[in-house]
């Protein structure tokens, strides 16, 4: 895997015995460092650092992806719910830095199809969009980048006054919202390419998004009204809104399994991205079909659940675009809420 190479230390260490995992039932060696007097251990560079349930970490990927909300995954696994749900932060964590450490060292994305995934928050009164930008020709979602919208469409003169009242309290999402984040995202897939393709639906916000760009820009604009099969430009991104409505239980129409917080919507997204990038085929019913990552040439081989977690990856290592960072930190704030447990310990970064 083209991911940065494991860290093998240039400084001198000395071995200094071992501690007793009663979880893993084995030994984990423990070292000093010479020059800064530290101790670690080969946890240390471990996925499962400081984890009393190692075991749960590598099954989350699938059940996650799978449809399975946090509660129904605490009790398949006989753990807390909220054990699932710190793991679950860390495991999204990682794969944000996983996909981002993957395409740094691959080629940019030149023709990207973007559109908005939308889903809610809390609850109806607090929509958001997720933006999604995907590769046509290999079904790579590059990017994804969220926005705090305000409840639009059809409401009874209750459910109005309601919103209003939740809008003098917590304030209104900012209106331009949507296009801040939409151009970050094209900024992210444009990266230093000298031309970009984008192909969208009518969204009203993408043409200014796009007049921000440095870089040479053809849009193409798809209706939203054709008929939505393989033959529309929109395919690919389309298909991955669908497979993210049937794969995350918080998606699921009519659920009671909705996000509390976009900032853990943007984690089991991140999960999900990982394993519709490296581990799943592109196509459902054909048997060996290559994944994304295979079909543009990024990998020789489907990856396994094993592979992700390999190593640990650290943020210090490995760069996140600006929107990626917050995520990383746990700084997305949901507005009802008053207490939101962000990413602040130091030895876990």
């Amino acid at each position: 895997m083209p991911l940065p190479q494991p860290l093998r230390p240039q400084w001198r260490f000395k071995r200094i015995g071992y501690h007793w995992s009663h979880c893993q039932r084995k030994r984990i060696p423990r070292f000093l460092c010479r020059h800064c007097r530290r101790s670690f251990s080969t946890q240390t560079f471990s996925t499962s650092y400081w984890l009393k349930r190692p075991d749960v970490l590598p099954q989350l990927l699938t059940k996650t992806v799978g449809g399975m909300a946090n509660r129904q995954i605490a009790r398949d696994l006989r753990v807390a719910p909220s054990t699932v749900d710190r793991q679950l932060s860390r495991l999204g964590r990682h794969c944000l830095l996983f996909h981002a450490a993957m395409m740094a060292n691959a080629k940019p994305v030149s023709v990207a199809a973007i559109d908005g995934f939308v889903s809610f928050e809390h609850s109806q009164f607090w929509p958001f969009h997720h933006h999604l930008a995907v590769e046509p020709t290999s079904d790579l979602i590059a990017y994804f980048t969220d926005s705090e919208v305000r409840r639009s469409g059809s409401m009874t003169p209750a459910q109005k006054r309601k919103r209003e009242r939740l809008e003098a309290l917590f304030g209104r999402p900012d209106p331009k919202a949507v296009l801040k984040d939409v151009t970050h995202l094209l900024e992210v897939v444009a990266g230093s390419q000298p031309q970009l393709t984008v192909l969208s639906d009518e969204h009203k916000a993408y043409p200014q998004a796009l007049r921000g760009l440095k870089c040479k820009v053809e849009h193409l604009v798809t209706s939203s009204r054709e008929r939505r099969d393989s033959r529309n430009r929109l395919f690919p991104i389309n298909v991955a809104d669908l497979l993210i409505r049937h794969s995350s239980a918080n998606h699921k129409r009519e659920t009671i399994a909705w996000s509390k917080r976009r900032q853990s919507s943007a984690e089991r997204l991140a999960v999900f991205v990982v394993w519709r990038n490296y581990l799943k085929g592109r196509r459902e019913k054909a048997r060996g079909s290559p994944t994304p990552a295979q079909a543009r040439g990024m990998l020789a081989r489907r990856l396994t659940v094993a592979d992700v977690l390999e190593r640990r990856l650290f943020v210090t290592r490995i760069a996140l675009p600006r929107r990626w960072e917050e995520y990383y930190w746990r700084r997305v704030n949901t507005r009802v809420l008053a207490r939101q447990r962000g990413h602040e310990l130091t030895y876990a970064a």
